[in-house]
Parts: structure tokens; C-alpha cells; sequence
């Protein structure tokens, strides 16, 4: 584990704890970089900040740099009523990726929001397999059916369960390679 991993990851549990997270706008993109600053002031000069370089992962390559700001206007512009609508925003926003570092684990705090406010409803990510998401979000791009009903499959309308959220915290960093208590572990 990378040391930054495990102090984004007491911030994440901070975030929660001391009840900061109902000050962060839902559903925007002010909102998505005001989680990724909390989670990342202090760690990455970039916490926060928009991303103004172009970045892949494997042969997808994110959003380009040049007009990222614009896409996230038109995402944030878009609805959120349904779980569909909220799934399809999320999806778009994974395609912005719009930090250099960091957007998955905000994006699943963001997305959990979303749902809360929106359907009263949060994903237990600890039931939620690792090698399924990622196969899911990998192929969501040209259809989040997959991604929708591994989702739907593990919804909750326990919004305000301590546990729900924190193992939910942790799973996501999981997603992200960091497990708790092991220190060899790399993003």
C-alpha cells in the first residue's frame, strides 16, 4: 500500500465521520472536486483540480484534456431522476475522468450521493465483486445494462448504516488495489 492510499482513505472515513459530506453539492462537478479535494488536500498538489493532460488506462483513453471542461458541463446538465439516469451520468463521468488520479474512489462517494439524495437508496459495496465491476465499468461505455444490474442488485435503502458506508469505503479502494492493513499492496 502506498502511504497515500491509507491517509485518502482516513480522509474518506473523516469525510463520513464528521458529517462533511452533507456540505458537497450532488449530482456536480463542484461537487465530485470538492470530494476528490478532501480526499486528496495535503496528498496530490492536484487535489480538486480538473485535469488539463490527456490520460489512458490500458487502450481507453478518458475524455481529451482540450475540451474536458465542456463535457462536464454537459454531464452535469444531465438528469437524475432514475437509477437509469443516474447510472448513465455516472458512466459519462467515469468517461470524463476528470482528475489525474483519484476518480474512481470519488466517483463512487459521488454516485453514492446521487442515489441518496435523489432515490434514498446507496450501493452496498461490499457485496459488490471487484472483478465484476471493473468488467462492468470497463464495458459500460457502450452499455451499462451490465453495470446497472450488478448495481441494482446490491442497492440499499439503508442510507445512514455506519458499516454500510465504511466497508463500502473500503471496498472501493480495494477496486482501486489498497487493502487495509496491507502494506504491500500498489495503486
Amino acid at each position: 500500500m502506498k502511504n497515500i492510499d491509507k491517509l485518502s482513505l482516513e480522509n474518506a472515513y473523516r469525510l463520513f465521520e464528521t458529517g462533511d459530506i452533507n456540505s458537497m453539492e450532488i449530482g456536480t462537478t463542484k461537487g465530485l472536486q470538492q470530494i476528490h479535494h478532501y480526499l486528496f488536500n495535503g496528498l496530490y498538489e492536484f487535489a480538486g483540480e480538473i485535469r488539463t493532460l490527456n490520460i489512458a488506462k490500458g487502450n481507453f483513453r478518458f475524455a481529451n484534456s482540450l475540451y474536458l471542461k465542456e463535457i462536464l458541463v454537459k454531464i452535469e446538465q444531465m438528469p437524475e431522476n432514475t437509477f437509469e439516469e443516474i447510472i448513465t451520468k455516472y458512466v459519462e463521468m467515469n468517461i470524463a475522468h476528470p482528475f489525474m488520479e483519484g476518480n474512481g474512489r470519488t466517483m463512487r462517494i459521488w454516485l453514492d450521493m446521487l442515489l441518496k439524495t435523489r432515490l434514498k437508496k446507496v450501493v452496498n459495496w461490499q457485496h459488490v465483486s471487484k472483478e465484476l465491476y471493473l468488467q462492468a465499468m470497463e464495458r459500460s461505455p457502450i452499455n451499462d445494462l451490465e453495470l446497472r444490474t450488478l448495481l441494482t442488485a446490491n442497492l440499499t435503502d439503508d442510507i445512514d448504516n455506519r458499516e454500510i458506508i465504511f466497508k463500502g469505503i473500503e471496498q472501493s479502494y480495494y477496486y482501486e488495489g489498497y487493502e487495509k492493513g496491507n502494506d504491500d499492496v500498489k495503486d
